[in-house]
């Protein structure tokens, strides 16, 4: 076995928890239930991964195998790096048979066409998803196999999520041989980005819903009882406006959970009104600014502002329809000339 495959996995193996090695390695498939047995997981991590790298001599494991155990490790992990949508479109509606076979091949001739050394791994999972690792050279330098990039492609879909690596010159290279080996005919970058893939999945695939509710949800129960001489008209008035609140709440943003999203912008453009007397303005240009909302959990940080208190309802759909326009950069039209521009960004 090459000393770079070697070490790769050893690297691999050090990154996983030593609650999760063996887990992974049973995914791998690669070393025998045997093997797998002498293997003492209960020692610090660097002894277990020189184990491993053993085992796996004895097996002569190439870099594929290798590269298999790496996209085993970032399925499980995927929210440890940076993922980004891309929506693919072809010319007619019609629909053809996927042969996953016929993706592979012409992927993998696509891309060698363009750039010689490159190493392609593919994985197959249960939910139609395709986990592909490609680990970019040069023409006069081997792949590297530490900086590569992950796409996942869900088949029957136009859509592609993309964890590019570093070399992002060599995106253009990837995104032509996407859309020749899934017969489409062109590829966009999507204005959506995050480290939940799953939260990005839920928003594209039309997952995560906001359905009016056509029900009165029960009332609040209060857990305080009211001291005496206190106004009954007061609190059953204030808990119909919470009542209220929660039926509106509820409305906006659908009963589950929300997809992670950490940020959003909008770009907004305004034009100054002001008497022609005056001459305020030389130049009839808009005011352009750039508005940020960020948390770790935007969605549910929104949902929280009227319950809190610290908003009125209902909460203003240019923030409750951003699940929806996220899967496209939007611009929608105010009232009074203002313009709001916006890209969500997990």
């Amino acid at each position: 076995m090459d000393e770079t495959v070697a070490e790769y996995i050893r690297r691999t193996v050090l990154k996983m928890t030593r609650d999760e090695i063996k887990m992974m390695l049973q995914k791998w498939g690669f070393l025998s239930e045997a093997q797998l047995q002498t293997l003492n997981f209960h020692q610090v991590k660097d002894n277990i991964s020189q184990e491993v790298v053993q085992l796996c001599e004895e097996n002569s494991a190439d870099i594929k195998q290798a590269a298999l155990l790496d996209i085993i490790y970032n399925h499980i992990h995927h929210n440890k790096r940076m993922w980004s949508v891309y929506q693919m479109e072809k010319t007619g509606e019609e629909l053809e048979y996927f042969d996953l076979t016929d993706f592979k091949k012409k992927f993998k001739r696509r891309l060698r066409s363009a750039l010689k050394n490159v190493t392609i791994t593919f994985r197959e999972y249960e939910d139609n998803a395709i986990w592909i690792r490609v680990a970019w050279g040069t023409p006069h330098r081997t792949p590297n196999q530490y900086k590569p990039t992950y796409v996942v492609y869900h088949s029957q879909t136009p859509y592609v999520f993309i964890s590019a690596s570093t070399l992002r010159s060599n995106l253009p290279l990837l995104c032509q041989a996407l859309i020749v080996a899934s017969n489409y005919h062109e590829i966009r970058e999507m204005e959506l980005r995050s480290h939940s893939l799953n939260s990005l999945k839920d928003i594209v695939f039309k997952r995560y819903s906001q359905n009016f509710q056509t029900y009165c949800p029960k009332p609040l129960q209060e857990k305080n009882v009211e001291p005496e001489n206190v106004d009954l008209r007061i609190v059953q008035e204030n808990r119909s406006e919470k009542e209220r609140i929660h039926r509106m709440n509820q409305e906006a943003f659908g009963d589950g959970p929300q997809p992670i999203l950490e940020f959003a912008h909008y770009r907004l453009e305004t034009m100054f009104k002001s008497d022609p007397k005056m001459d305020v303005l030389d130049k009839k240009e808009p005011f352009r600014c750039l508005v940020k909302f960020s948390s770790p959990h935007l969605l549910e940080s929104l949902k929280s502002l009227a319950p809190a208190g610290m908003a009125d309802v209902p909460v203003s759909p240019l923030l409750t329809c951003i699940p929806q326009k996220a899967r496209n950069y939007f611009r929608i039209k105010e009232k009074k000339g203002l313009f709001q521009e916006g890209f969500v960004s997990p």
